[in-house]
């Protein structure tokens, strides 16, 4: 079973950035295609960014496009987000998921193992 452990989050004002990293273990990286979600309380987890096994294919939310960029360096069994001019909307807990399959998705029942999310607060 492969485990994930998100770091990164924290308070930032509307307009700034922010790196979120998911570190893998347990498996090895590059057999799983990863996702972020996010999710308010409330509602229900919503895809925000995914990324295929060798990480040739990117895949984003309309509402994070051109703002958000996840990335994945596999020697290093880490996977990334990286948010600029953040938004009070993007307020959530952000999660990391990987399944076992090359591309990612955007349903999150597609995903077989899940970290236990970090808290991102944009202030306005």
């Amino acid at each position: 079973q492969v485990q994930l452990v998100e770091s990164g989050g924290g308070l930032v004002q509307a307009g700034g950035s922010l790196g979120l990293s998911c570190a893998v273990s347990g498996r090895t990286a590059s057999n799983y295609a990863m996702g972020w979600f996010r999710q308010t309380p409330g509602k229900e987890r919503e895809f925000v960014a995914g990324i295929s096994r060798p990480g040739g294919t990117t895949d984003y939310a309309d509402s994070v496009k051109d703002r958000f960029t996840i990335s994945r360096d596999n020697a290093k069994n880490t996977v990334a987000l990286q948010m600029n001019s953040l938004k009070a909307e993007d307020t959530a807990v952000y999660y990391c998921a990987a399944r076992g399959s090359f591309y990612s998705t955007r349903r999150p029942a597609e995903y077989s193992s899940w970290g236990q999310g970090t808290q991102v607060t944009v202030s306005s």
